[in-house]
């Protein structure tokens, strides 16, 4: 038995849905409006992943144009059948359903195949000839799941679509996957929405299309009663089985930064499973933790999320996420800079693509660093803590005829403040620091004669609970230009690092 921590991957990777090849574990999660989409993780353990790729990394095949936050892509599902990986996702703003599949998850996966079945959340399930998808539904007004027979490589309806749950009385029955395991076909649900009444139900049957029997201690897991874990909104989960025969789950949760408000965004969690009377019994009696035990198929190593680049190589880290479809035009990584171009698209822009390029926030103590020259007149660039569109704090560093002056630009709601501007010396280079807590986002500007404190946003204004509109996603740590041309060097990302006391 080892320890592992939860979350297993951090920051926002809601979603999660894993399959394994008698080898790896591939695990793929929902990315919205954000650019590459379906991120693809790698691992031997369960515990330690490998960003390796993204479903989606043609941004003229899979163009996110005019996408609204936390619209475009949702709950994807991997699965692995006859050595071709599948994912079916739905993109909520555009086509639909849609299907893609590859012999190496690691590389290039294929053009999209589309499916014409309702609601969102689509799943597979390989059973012999037949491959069954299930999809969220509506029967006249009443939330459902349903299931028809599909040719995953063309994406053609083989049958009609058939209701098979009505859920087991939670609203928004979602996340519909379908197991054979033995002589049962299980049928494993999200209810109660993807908030503080999430949960997890499980329902069988001898029958692919049921009727469908409720496990007698549903829900399988939930947090909706539990203020003590650290961890609420546990729920979209999905099943698999390693090598030697142990049952896993994965599912999205979140960490609360305090109260019941959360920035990292909805994070992918681990629990054992273990089957009694043919039902499974998930994590501590239906509960997860931060620090949990189990039978891992290898031994986890220490997980490190810091993340460097020198921007050594043309072909950028993958990392990197960008929103909607980036004008790579504007993007120029090599020789150990990253030299962003800037037009009329400003962050504030809810259609279109801002120059823009950032990393996941994984924990709440963290430290982002970037150098940038000095840039010419008439550019504003900088570093910033982004949500999305209406929800983001911008250090901004500009510079006009009277000198170069340094400030911070907060968005919340339609509310953008511009605050006020510090004049800083016109040096060659400034370092740009942003220090984040369970409170705050810290802003300073470093030059060779001092740093400079240029203010703070509170943590509140970038959580998923207090938006305008119903969001799904998580903060961003990032570089952008608005207009003109700036030159970055040696971004840093560190976990739980604090500013030093020469920055009070």
């Amino acid at each position: 038995m080892a320890i592992y921590n939860n979350p297993i991957i951090k920051g926002f990777n809601p979603d999660p849905s894993i399959c394994f090849d008698k080898e790896y574990f591939y695990l793929v999660t929902s990315s919205f409006e954000f650019f590459p989409g379906v991120p693809v993780y790698k691992s031997r353990n369960l515990v330690n992943w490998e960003l390796v790729g993204h479903c989606m990394a043609d941004e003229a095949v899979f163009d996110l144009y005019g996408t609204p936050c936390s619209g475009g892509i949702y709950a994807p599902t991997i699965r692995f059948h006859n050595g071709i990986y599948y994912m079916i996702t739905t993109n909520v703003s555009g086509k639909g359903h849609f299907i893609v599949h590859t012999t190496d998850p690691c590389g290039k996966w294929s053009e999209p195949v589309y499916v014409d079945q309702r609601g969102i959340d689509p799943s597979l399930l390989f059973d012999g000839d037949k491959v069954y998808l299930t999809s969220t539904d509506s029967d006249n007004g009443v939330p459902c799941i349903s299931m028809c027979e599909v040719d995953p490589l063309t994406g053609k309806a083989l049958t009609k679509r058939r209701i098979i749950s009505y859920g087991d009385g939670g609203k928004c029955p979602e996340a519909p996957h379908l197991y054979k395991i033995g002589e049962f076909y299980y049928l494993m649900l999200a209810e109660g929405g993807t908030e503080y009444g999430h949960r997890v139900t499980v329902f069988r049957s001898r029958r692919p299309y049921g009727p469908f029997e409720s496990c007698p201690h549903n829900p399988v897991l939930t947090h909706r009663d539990d203020y003590t874990s650290g961890i609420q909104c546990t729920g979209h989960a999905d099943l698999t089985r390693d090598a030697n025969g142990n049952w896993w789950l994965v599912t999205l949760g979140i960490r609360p930064a305090f109260a019941l408000l959360h920035n990292l965004g909805r994070e992918t969690f681990l629990a054992p499973v273990k089957w009694e009377d043919g039902w499974p019994l998930v994590g501590d009696s239906g509960r997860l933790a931060l620090n949990m035990q189990g039978d891992l198929p290898d031994q986890p190593d220490e997980v490190n999320n810091d993340f460097y680049d020198d921007f050594s190589t043309q072909k950028t880290k993958l990392q990197w996420t960008y929103i909607r479809r980036p004008e790579f035009k504007n993007y120029n990584v090599a020789n150990k800079a990253a030299v962003l171009t800037g037009d009329d698209v400003t962050l504030d822009n809810d259609k279109e693509s801002p120059t823009f390029m950032g990393i996941r926030q994984t924990e709440f103590v963290s430290h982002t660093k970037v150098r940038l020259e000095i840039p010419e007149t008439d550019t504003k660039a900088g570093l910033t803590a982004y949500y999305n569109s209406y929800y983001y704090y911008a250090l901004t560093v500009e510079k006009n005829k009277d000198g170069v002056f340094a400030g911070l630009e907060k968005h919340i709601h339609e509310n953008k403040i511009d605050c006020k501007k510090i004049k800083i010396p016109d040096t060659p280079e400034l370092i740009l620091h942003m220090y984040s807590d369970r409170e705050f986002y810290y802003f300073y500007v470093e030059t060779a004669s001092g740093v400079y404190y240029i203010g703070k946003g509170s943590v509140a204004g970038l959580c998923t609970e207090g938006t305008m509109m119903m969001t799904f996603t998580g903060v961003f740590s990032g570089l952008f230009t608005e207009y003109g041309k700036a030159l970055f060097r040696g971004f840093e990302y560190k976990e739980n690092e604090t500013a030093p006391e020469a920055f009070s």
